[in-house]
């Protein structure tokens, strides 16, 4: 698995289906079959980043 932001490989599991980059510092989760990837803000909020992720061809 390749961090779809840096396209580093050091990802790390955090939980089912959800994953971390060591690298940049955003998570990755797996929802019904679809990734939504966050960004972890100062104060530990997520914030989404699908807006910048979004498959171009759906």
């Amino acid at each position: 698995m390749k961090c779809p932001n840096c396209q580093s490989s050091d990802i790390g599991r955090i939980g089912e289906e959800q994953y971390y980059c060591w690298n940049c510092f955003i998570e990755m989760a797996f929802v019904d079959g679809a990734m939504h990837v966050r960004e972890i803000e100062e104060d530990g909020s997520l914030s989404s980043l699908d807006d910048l992720f979004l498959d171009e061809n759906g």
